[in-house]
C-alpha cells in the first residue's frame, strides 16, 4: 500500500489555514495538492480536531478488520460444508483435509491447520517409514487367494514364509490395503444361558456331524455331509450328493473308522438320517454312544457348526458349481487345504493335521472319555 504524503494532523492544519482565510487555490498551490483532494479532505475532516480523525481512523480500521474476519468467516462455513459426510478422524485423513484447502481455497497454510483443528507440524511432518512394497504385494497376493482369511490367519501364513512382523503392524497395512473382509450378514444367537460343553481330550474321543446344502448352476439342491474330530479340529469327511441316506451315513462312517478307528461318541442333531434304523444297527454294531442334541439348540454341537460356517463362507460361497463331480473336486481340494494348511486360531496357529502330529496322534480308539 501506498504511504500517504500528508498525516492526519498536516490535513488537519492546512484546513484549519483555510477557516483562517487562506484561499483553496492558494493551500493547494502551496502544499502542491488538487483541488479534487482539497475537497475530499474537506468533506471527511471538516470541522475536526486532531484526536476526533485518530478516532476515526481507528473506528475504519476496526471495521475493516470485521468486515475481513466475517468474510473469512463466511468462507469456512462455506469450505465446511464441502466436507460434510466426511469424517476426518484419522491423522491422514485430516491431512489430506488441510491440503485440499490450501490447494482449491487458497488458504494459508496456518489458516486450514486452524480450522480442520490440525497443528502444523503435523501437517508438515514427513513419514520415515519404509512403504514395504514387498510385504504389501505379498499381502494382496494371500488375499486375494484367500478372500475370506481376515489380517491374523494372513499374518501366520506370512510368518510361515518369513516375512515376521509385529501384528499392530501388519493390521496397519491391512487396512491400508484395503483388505478387510465384509461379513455375510448375521446369525440368530441362542438367549438365555448355556452349559459349558466339556473338550475332549485325545482324538477319536467325539467326532461331530451334521449336513450342509447348496445348490449347482442349474439349481438342483445337493448336500454335504461334515464330520469333525472334537479334538484334533480335523475334516474327517465332505461328503457331496444329491441324496444321503441313513444307509449311506453308516457306510461313510464305516470308510473313516477303517484308517482311523471308531469313535467313543458321536454328537448330531435329530435329522431324520441321524435317527433312522440304519444309524441305530450302526451304533449297535460299532458299539458307538450316539448323542443327539436337544431340539433347536445347535449350539450344543458347536465345534461342527462353526466349521459349517467357514467351509460354508470360504468354499460354497465362493464357487459356482456346473455338476456334482465339479463340487466333489472343489470340496475336497478345500478340505485338504483346510486341515495341512490353512492355520487353525483355536490350535494357536497350527493346521490341524500339525497339532495331531505334535500331539503324538496315533489314531487308536482311546479308552477312556472325560464325562460331562
Amino acid at each position: 500500500m501506498k504511504k500517504a504524503r500528508f498525516t492526519q494532523d498536516q490535513i488537519i492544519g492546512i484546513l484549519k489555514e483555510h477557516q483562517a482565510g487562506a484561499t483553496a487555490a492558494d493551500l493547494c498551490r502551496k502544499h502542491g495538492i488538487s483541488d479534487a483532494t482539497f475537497y475530499t479532505w474537506r468533506s471527511k475532516y471538516g470541522g475536526m480536531e486532531v484526536s476526533e480523525a485518530r478516532r476515526l481512523k481507528a473506528l475504519e480500521e476496526e471495521n475493516a478488520k470485521l468486515k475481513r474476519l466475517l468474510a473469512e468467516s463466511v468462507m469456512d462455513v462455506s469450505m465446511l460444508k464441502e466436507l460434510l459426510g466426511k469424517k476426518l478422524v484419522t491423522p491422514g485423513l485430516r491431512r489430506d483435509a488441510v491440503a485440499w484447502a490450501i490447494r482449491a481455497k487458497d488458504y494459508s497454510q496456518r489458516r486450514a491447520c486452524r480450522l480442520i483443528g490440525m497443528d502444523p507440524k503435523t501437517w508438515r511432518y514427513a513419514s520415515r517409514r519404509p512403504d514395504d512394497a514387498a510385504v504389501r504385494g505379498r499381502l494382496r497376493e494371500l488375499a486375494a487367494e484367500r478372500r475370506r482369511f481376515g489380517y491374523r490367519r494372513l499374518h501366520i501364513l506370512l510368518d510361515r514364509e518369513g516375512l515376521a512382523m509385529n501384528h499392530k503392524k501388519l493390521f496397519r497395512l491391512y487396512r491400508e490395503e484395503g483388505l478387510s473382509v465384509r461379513k455375510r450378514g448375521g446369525r440368530k444367537r441362542a438367549l438365555g444361558t448355556r452349559s459349558p460343553m466339556m473338550l475332549p481330550d485325545g482324538p477319536n474321543q467325539r467326532w461331530s456331524l451334521d449336513f450342509v446344502s447348496d445348490a449347482l448352476n442349474n439349481g438342483r439342491r445337493f448336500r454335504v455331509l461334515t464330520v469333525v474330530d472334537d479334538y484334533t479340529r480335523e475334516c474327517l469327511a465332505l461328503v457331496a450328493d444329491t441324496s444321503l441316506s441313513g444307509e449311506r451315513l453308516g457306510r461313510e462312517l464305516d470308510r473313516i473308522g477303517e484308517h482311523r478307528g471308531w469313535p467313543l461318541m458321536i454328537v448330531s442333531d435329530n435329522g431324520t438320517e441321524m435317527t433312522s434304523n440304519a444309524i441305530l444297527a450302526w451304533q449297535e454294531k460299532r458299539s458307538v454312544l450316539w448323542h443327539y442334541i436337544a431340539p433347536g439348540k445347535p449350539q450344543q454341537n458347536g465345534f461342527v457348526e462353526s466349521f459349517n460356517g467357514r467351509f460354508r463362507d470360504e468354499c460354497l460361497n465362493e464357487h459356482l458349481f456346473r455338476n456334482i463331480s465339479h463340487a466333489r473336486t472343489v470340496i475336497d481340494d478345500w478340505r485338504a487345504d483346510y486341515n495341512a494348511v490353512r492355520p487353525h486360531t483355536s490350535l494357536n496357529g497350527m493346521t490341524p493335521e500339525a497339532f495331531a502330529q505334535q500331539a503324538g496322534t496315533a489314531y487308536s480308539n482311546p479308552q477312556t472319555l472325560t464325562q460331562n
